[in-house]
């Protein structure tokens, strides 16, 4: 039962964050939902990694967590290059 509850939350989270991507004003707030949205995802996938015993999901959460990052920071170095020439 409290599968059901933790999911629904993350399914929720997941859903006002992918909201907050569409209709962002800005750039940023939309780089941010996004963020928050991996976030959600990774730990989804974390937490049927342990519900299911299963090790491959916390390998591909790990991966998907570096990629993220990788991503994050591409992301941010591009809006700040683009603000300094405005």
């Amino acid at each position: 039962m409290m599968e059901i509850v933790v999911l629904g939350a993350m399914l929720l989270a997941g859903a006002m964050c992918a909201a907050r991507a569409v209709i962002g004003p800005t750039a940023p707030d939309r780089v941010v939902a996004i963020d928050a949205l991996v976030a959600i995802s990774i730990s989804a996938m974390v937490f049927l990694g342990f519900y299911y015993n299963a090790q491959i999901y916390l390998d591909v959460a790990l991966v998907y967590a570096m990629l993220s990052f990788i991503g994050s920071i591409a992301v941010a170095k591009y809006l700040e290059r683009e603000d300094v020439g405005a």
